[in-house]
Formats: structure tokens, C-alpha cells, sequence
């Protein structure tokens, strides 16, 4: 795997054209396997003897990972992501309270007013740069942080910080040093952020989170409360900020696709789905470990490879999506039997912030082109600058004229 990242869907297309499943070879030299076929991968996913704990990832139990290795939070974070099984209902069920339908629906208000505030700053941005903006970091960012902030009951001073460390701890291209000090800050700032909510509680999940706690030790420890708390604000926000910034790539260099939507043969919730289809926010998700010897389509994971799920390859899947899974279609979904993307995850594990970041996402698409229905990106697409790693997958900047 390139630690610089890059556009992966050539790379994928090559690896897809040889199998479901390949081996892989992450930072540090580290052996792995990525499934990368939509079958493969649904199948994978929620497979009963695939684990989310790192103590069966055999190189790191016996000692074979070093400190700082870039990845290691993605493993050893406590909270959800690595967690399995009554210890994985546990923790879901503190938080799932906060992200059922209705509860989403309620933000909806707010969420637009917070929308139509970034698109007067993206205006004002625009002016001061002689008609050009970075879209995301005056739009696509702060609407999905500020959302996730509000919801956690973080205080805009500690955003920013928040977004830049979130970063790096989902970089796959930083030295062990800088992946070490990211993560102790990350780590710090969240514990302070609890301190406060547990001094001064609010109507936020944090509070909620304390308050159960507090009611019952034994439901969440101390350590799983501040891993929730990064897991919630990394992917709270990375996620649907590349899910915003490829749309507007996607729509821009698709007029046709775009013409649909004001033509009204398709409507931008569908512009989301097919967004998560062909350019998945994330490309490569770590890690599940197989706790036996595992055949997937026809290959063999040794039992405890640390595996990737190759989310932006099973999009464009031709087995799953038709010989023309490359094509970007906004009515690609329309009364057709192709199988859903699985861009969101899968199983128990399924993204438990989807509803609220495809409304977000379907909110900031809706009002951004019709406030500026003449939008365009400023640069050739071969002149974005990519993510530095092969987790999140977008690009760093996105300069457009309004």
C-alpha cells in the first residue's frame, strides 16, 4: 500500500481484475490481505469468525509492531470499532439513542441554518480571493465538525485543533513521532473535553455518556469514554467532509449528471448514494482479524492478517455494478436490481452516523447549487492535491469558482 495515498480506483480496477481478495503490504512492512470485492466484502463483513479485537492481530500480540506505527490507532483505540460481540452491543446501544431517525430529523433545522451560514462565508471567502473559495475548508469542513460538535457538546475553540490532529491520525504517510504526539494530543484534548462536560453538564452525548457511566461503572470505563469520543469526532467528520468534497468533484465534472438533478430526473439524495458507490469517502478501512484460517472467494486469510475493507474498490465492482461500475450515473439506483454499496459498512457494524450524513451531505448539496447554480471547480482534477494516506479518500484542497 502507497502511504501517500493517491487516487486508488486505477490501482483498484488492476488488483479487482485478479480476484475478490489480494495481499497487501502496509507501512512497516507489515503483511496483510484487502478484500476488495463487493461480494467478498459484504460476505467478509459479517462474517461470524472475523474479529474487530486487536488481540488477534498476531504480529502486534506477539511484539512485531513498533510504536508510532501509523496505524496503530485504527487497532488499539478502545471503544466500538474494536470491539466484538455483548462488548460491541454495549457500547453501540450508549450511543445509538443519539443518531436513531427521529432524533436525526430534529436537527434538520439547525442543520440548514448552519449551511446557509457557511454559504455566506464560502461568498465572502470567494470575494476575497478574486472569485475562487476552497470549498472545503469554508464549507465542506466546518459543516459536518460543526454538526459533530454540537451534537458531542465540543466548543468551537477546540475544532480546528480536532480536524488537524483527525487528520494525522488517519494519515497513513507520518513518522512514528508525529503519529505518537497526534494521538497523546487527540487523547488530551478529549479527556479536558469530558472533565468539562462532567463539571458542567449539557444536552449533549458527552453528558449522556458520563451521566451512564457514572450510574453504572460497569457500562463504560474511563478509557472507553474518551475512545468513543475520537472515534465520534473522526468519523463524524472526515467521513462526511470527503462525502461533501467528491460529490462537488463528481457533479462538476459530469454536467450531464448534474443536469439531471435540475431536470429532475433524479434528486440529490441520489446524488449521495451514487457518490458513495463510485468514490467512496473512505478507501481502505482497517482492520478485522480472521480468528481461524478463512477462504474468501477461493483466497486464504491466515488467522489473525490484519485486513482491509476495500470500500472504493467494491464500488465499482463490475461483478456487483455492471460492466459500466466506472461510469458516475445519478439514476444509477432507479427501479434497478444493483446491489446497494456497501460505503457505509456492513452487519453489526454498519456506520451508526449513515442517516445523519447522508441528510447533511443531502442538505449541503441542495443548497449549495442552487445558491450557485453556475458552481465549478477552479482546477483540472489532475491538479488536486490527494489525501496523504489510503484510508480517507478525496483530496486536500478544493479551489471553485462560484
Amino acid at each position: 500500500m502507497n502511504p501517500a495515498g493517491g487516487c486508488p480506483h486505477a490501482v483498484n480496477a488492476r488488483l479487482l481484475a485478479r480476484g475478490a481478495v489480494a495481499p497487501v503490504v502496509l507501512p512497516g512492512e507489515v503483511e496483510g490481505m484487502a478484500v476488495l470485492g463487493h461480494d467478498a466484502l459484504r460476505d467478509f463483513l459479517a462474517h461470524p469468525d472475523v474479529s474487530k479485537d486487536a488481540r488477534h492481530f498476531t504480529a502486534l500480540r506477539e511484539g512485531r509492531i513498533a510504536e508510532g506505527w501509523p496505524l496503530m490507532t485504527f487497532a488499539t483505540v478502545p471503544g466500538m470499532t474494536t470491539a466484538d460481540g455483548a462488548d460491541h452491543r454495549r457500547l453501540r446501544s450508549l450511543v445509538s439513542k443519539a443518531f436513531t431517525a427521529r432524533r436525526v430529523e430534529r436537527m434538520r433545522p439547525w442543520i440548514e441554518e448552519l449551511t446557509d451560514g457557511l454559504l455566506d462565508d464560502l461568498a465572502v471567502a470567494a470575494e476575497a480571493g478574486g472569485g475562487i473559495a476552497d470549498l472545503r475548508r469554508h464549507f465542506a469542513l466546518p459543516l459536518p465538525m460543526g454538526v459533530i460538535g454540537e451534537l458531542l457538546g465540543v466548543g468551537p475553540e477546540y475544532r480546528d485543533r480536532l480536524h488537524h490532529l483527525s487528520d494525522q491520525v488517519v494519515s497513513t504517510d507520518i513518522g512514528p513521532e508525529e503519529a505518537v504526539a497526534a494521538n497523546r494530543e487527540l487523547v488530551a484534548i478529549l479527556a479536558s473535553v469530558a472533565a468539562a462536560r462532567a463539571e458542567r453538564p449539557g444536552d449533549d452525548l458527552t453528558s449522556a455518556l458520563i451521566a451512564a457511566r457514572d450510574e453504572d461503572g460497569g457500562r463504560l470505563g474511563g478509557q472507553e469514554l474518551v475512545g468513543t469520543l475520537l472515534l465520534m469526532i473522526i468519523a463524524g467528520h472526515e467521513t462526511t467532509l470527503n462525502l461533501i468534497t467528491n460529490a462537488v468533484r463528481a457533479l462538476c465534472g459530469h454536467p450531464g449528471e448534474r443536469a439531471k438533478v435540475r431536470e429532475g430526473a433524479a434528486n440529490w439524495s441520489d446524488v449521495v448514494e451514487e457518490t458513495l458507490r463510485w468514490d467512496a469517502p473512505v478507501s481502505y478501512f482497517p482492520f478485522r482479524y480472521p480468528v481461524r484460517d478463512l477462504t474468501v472467494d477461493g483466497t486464504v486469510i491466515p488467522r489473525g492478517t490484519p485486513v482491509l475493507a476495500g470500500y472504493s474498490a467494491a464500488g465499482r465492482d463490475p461483478s456487483a455494478h455492471g460492466p459500466d461500475a466506472g461510469r458516475f450515473d445519478v439514476t444509477r439506483s432507479r427501479g434497478s436490481a444493483i446491489p446497494r454499496h456497501l460505503s457505509l459498512g456492513h452487519g453489526a457494524h454498519f456506520c451508526l452516523g449513515a442517516t445523519l450524513a447522508r441528510m447533511e451531505a443531502t442538505i449541503a448539496l441542495e443548497r449549495l447549487f442552487t445558491r450557485f447554480s453556475d458552481l465549478d471547480v477552479a482546477v483540472p482534477e489532475a491538479e488536486l492535491t490527494r489525501h496523504t494516506g489510503f484510508v480517507g479518500n478525496s483530496v486536500r484542497t478544493l479551489p471553485v469558482r462560484l
